[in-house]
């Protein structure tokens, strides 16, 4: 089988993924861990880890909530889509979305018609979620996060969001009782048995978290 040209990584050898994949996409709400995931997965295989929220800071020259407070939420949907297509002409990336990226319809046909993208999709119930960003805005240095300051306003947003990270997603992973790295071998497991074009192939799910279509 031939194998992608993956940069060194100091830590780990490169990890062969059949050579339709050239980036690996999380998506999922707040506390789904998509970044701490997405840095442990992409030092796994010796790719790049990208992160949409820095990237779009990096263009704004502000901080996410810097946004929402003095531009809102229009705007940083704009500066979102800005982003992400810098960030899918990268080969060898994992990417983690912002929660609410996937609610742009152009965002979802930049995943969707982009070439070489896997979708994972980091899911888990609600209150879990919550319970997760709750334990992490103890930590003086997290960012804060607007949207979880009302909890019915952030379920709602969740509910309304999950649909869509399902149908974006060709893999589905349920990370209630999962710790990150237990997350990232069975991502690869995943990947690693698929064996058609991801246009071809249909979505298949964690076994731990069936889908139904």
């Amino acid at each position: 089988m031939n194998t992608l040209s993956l940069p060194a990584n100091p830590a780990t050898a490169p990890i062969p993924l059949p050579p339709q994949f050239t980036r690996l996409v999380l998506t999922g709400f707040m506390g789904a861990g998509k970044s701490t995931v997405g840095r442990l997965l992409a030092d796994h295989l010796g790719w790049t880890f990208l992160d949409l929220d820095t990237l779009v800071e990096d263009l704004a020259g502000l901080s996410i909530p810097e946004i929402f407070r003095t531009l809102g939420e229009a705007a940083l949907r704009r500066l979102e889509s800005r982003a992400l297509v810098r960030a899918l002409r990268q080969p060898h990336t994992v990417l983690a979305l912002g929660g609410g990226a996937p609610e742009t319809l152009t965002n979802r046909l930049l995943l969707e018609q982009t070439s070489g993208i896997a979708v994972i999709f980091l899911d888990a119930a609600f209150p879990i979620l919550f319970d997760r960003c709750l334990l992490q805005a103890l930590n003086p240095a997290a960012t804060p996060r607007p949207n979880l300051v009302d909890p019915a306003s952030a379920e709602a947003r969740f509910l309304l969001r999950r649909p869509l990270y399902r149908r974006l997603a060709h893999h589905i992973v349920d990370t209630s009782a999962l710790a990150s790295a237990a997350i990232v071998p069975l991502i690869v497991d995943l990947l690693l048995t698929q064996q058609r074009n991801l246009p071809q192939q249909p979505k298949i799910s964690s076994p731990l978290h069936p889908t139904s279509r």
